[in-house]
């Protein structure tokens, strides 16, 4: 499926529920409001579903848009859901829409837009609201911008490209807030983070000659930091910022004895295929997964599945 073909499609329809992933970022949440928005702005009925593990960072954008607990939708739509055990139970079959950028995404949804070519899930939708007429207000810039900037880690990740920031351009010139969003995602941080990347790096663990870094994030390190979820954003960045990295791994324990892995790589390397060997994925330079072992024992396992693409 195509944009054109998406707009229509989607023109076509109502009564929506826009689904976002796990642990939902700033893209996912962004293309969620954003497409709400625009749908809204048509006439039609539309809600986002109402994520319980948002955190209070992005509260206030998404959750004026939750739908209540007893809301029918008659088409579901997933944005940057690359595949269907990412997005909350209940919804497996029930896709209709998929609007995603990740090269991996399964094609568990009835129609399926994927441009892997684009830095975040908000430049696609985007497209999509502009093929569908729909006006790109200041409420829609500013979240779409959300999306983008996120994604990019503020235009700074190598997924940026030029379309990304003509992007970004087009959406503060419709009034995106876009010193609200960077204030707010990138440059404020609680004393508690600040403790919690002492406590990283103290504990970092360093493997050829200092070109690949594993940062372990324990539950107790946590506690100990007096950190709460919001302050956890986009730890995956933080071992990457060492001089030298080719790769870096961020293993954060969720729960006791399961683990979730973010990893990044330079042009050399591809994250997603070190990932895939734990049934996780995403994009070459940038990965997931979850591994079902304490933090220190998956963090070896990280190393090994690191060590086996190094040779």
């Amino acid at each position: 499926m195509n944009v054109q073909e998406c707009a229509r499609l989607l023109a076509e329809r109502d009564r929506f529920l826009i689904v976002t992933h796990r642990r939902p970022d700033g893209d996912t949440i962004g293309s969620a409001v954003a497409l709400c928005c625009a749908l809204r702005g048509m006439g039609k009925e539309a809600f986002v579903y109402p994520n319980p593990q948002v955190t209070d960072s992005y509260m206030p954008f998404i959750a004026p848009y939750f739908a209540h607990e007893d809301y029918e939708a008659s088409c579901v739509v997933a944005v940057d859901v690359a595949d269907s055990n990412m997005y909350a139970n209940g919804f497996s079959g029930k896709v209709d829409f998929a609007i995603d950028h990740h090269p991996a995404n399964t094609g568990y949804a009835q129609h399926t837009l994927v441009m892997s070519e684009k830095s975040a899930c908000g430049e696609i939708v985007l497209l999509v609201l502009k093929e569908m007429g729909c006006p790109i207000t200041p409420e829609i810039a500013t979240v779409l911008y959300m999306s983008v900037s996120t994604d990019t880690g503020c235009f700074a990740y190598s997924n940026t490209t030029a379309e990304t920031h003509a992007a970004a351009a087009e959406l503060i010139a419709a009034g995106a807030d876009f010193q609200h969003i960077n204030k707010a995602l990138f440059r404020t941080a609680s004393a508690a983070r600040l403790q919690l990347e002492a406590m990283i790096f103290t504990n970092l663990r360093r493997y050829q000659n200092g070109e690949v870094n594993i940062a372990i994030v324990t539950l107790d390190m946590m506690k100990k930091a007096g950190t709460t979820e919001d302050d956890c954003d986009d730890l995956a960045a933080l071992p990457g910022k060492i001089a030298g990295n080719k790769i870096s791994a961020t293993v954060r324990e969720l729960t006791e004895n399961h683990c979730k892995i973010s990893v990044r790589t330079g042009t050399e390397f591809d994250a997603s295929a070190i990932c895939r060997k734990f049934g996780g994925g995403g994009h070459v330079m940038a990965a997931g997964c979850e591994i079902s072992a304490p933090p220190e024992k998956a963090a070896e396992m990280i190393a090994e599945a690191i060590r086996e693409v190094w040779k």
